[in-house]
Order: structure tokens, then sequence, then C-alpha cells
């Protein structure tokens, strides 16, 4: 055969075996249902630190006291060598602290620009004066939420181990005291073959 026709029959080869090739299958899974496709940072491992933190956020005494606390968040640190969303780590413990109903939440340093920007576009001309927010009406915290993430990973041939400790602090802004604090660690072991 020639190389034009060996080229073209090749060519011709290629196309229907991608024609013919299996189409994508995609389905729904159970969003708690456990991930272990890897080692990595999961959707698991986000669930059960956010659980575990909300629980023992809620029996803080701060909390408990039935006062509703005003609570800003910060940045949870992210000290791991992968790429961690630290902030859908303390948005889902926001948003399970906020249904139990126990703690409220002042806006924070990453909202604030927003927060303001609405509120000087409320000032301008195009709103009813008696019906625009004013100045001088946010409401400050009176705690702040903080933390890191931390991992440990090892390697001996075809195992891996990775180890992982979130912490969680919550501070009182007023006198700087530590009101409540706790970790959650997880392990997670791979072996290839």
């Amino acid at each position: 055969m020639s190389t034009p026709r060996l080229a073209l029959a090749l060519a011709l080869a290629a196309a229907l075996a991608a024609g013919c090739a299996a189409p994508e299958k995609t389905r729904y899974g159970d969003a708690k249902g456990v991930e272990t496709l890897t080692n990595q940072f999961g959707s698991t491992d986000l669930q059960m630190i956010a659980e575990s933190m909300t629980r023992s956020m809620l029996q803080a005494p701060v909390i408990v006291s039935g006062n509703l606390p005003i609570v800003t968040v910060q940045e949870v640190r992210n000290k791991t060598s992968e790429y961690i969303d630290t902030r859908s780590i303390t948005d889902t413990i926001r948003a399970e602290l906020q249904k139990g109903g126990k703690v409220r939440f002042a806006v924070d340093a990453s909202a604030m620009t927003p927060q303001v920007d609405e509120i000087k576009r409320q000032q301008s001309e195009y709103y009813a004066k008696e019906q625009a927010v004013q100045k001088g009406q946010m409401v400050g915290a009176q705690y702040r939420m903080e933390g890191n993430i931390t991992s440990i990973v090892k390697q001996v041939k075809d195992t891996k181990d990775v180890y992982y400790k979130f912490n969680l602090q919550l501070w009182n802004i007023r006198n700087g005291l530590l009101e409540w604090s706790d970790e959650k660690e997880i392990r997670k072991t791979t072996t290839r073959g």
C-alpha cells in the first residue's frame, strides 16, 4: 500500500475508533456518601470537619449561654502542601451554626468591601433617603472565629499516608480571651497494588 493510501486508511480507522467510543455517562451520587477516590482532601473530609466543629462549638459556654453571640469569620490558613478551599470549610460551619439559631454572624473582612459599596450605593441620589440604609448602623462582632489546617504526608514504597489536622478557635474580640477551641484529625492511607 502506498504512503498516501496508508495514511488515509489510518486516518479513517482512527476516526471510526473515535466515533465508536462509548459515550460518557454521568450520574448523581449521594453528596454525603464517603468519597475515597484519592487520599487528597475531599468532600468527605470537609463534611467531617464541619460536622465535628459545629457540634463542638454549639456546646461552648459562650454559645450555650443563649446570648446569641455575634461572630466574624476569619480566613482559615491552609498550611498543607495541597490546594484546599478553606473558605468552603468555614462557609459550611457558618451555615450549620446559623441553622442552629444560636449564633449570629457579622460581616467578615472578605465581605466588607461589598457591604460598604452597597451602603454607599444606597446613599446616592437614586434612593429615597427614608428607605436607604444609613451609615454607621453595622453591628460589630463580639467574637472572631479562625483556624488552620495542616497535613503530614509520608510515603514508603507503595503506601502513602496523609494526616490532616484542622484546628478552629473562637476569640473574644473585646478582651482577647480564647473562648473555645477544638481540633479534628483525619488520616487517609492509600496502598497501590
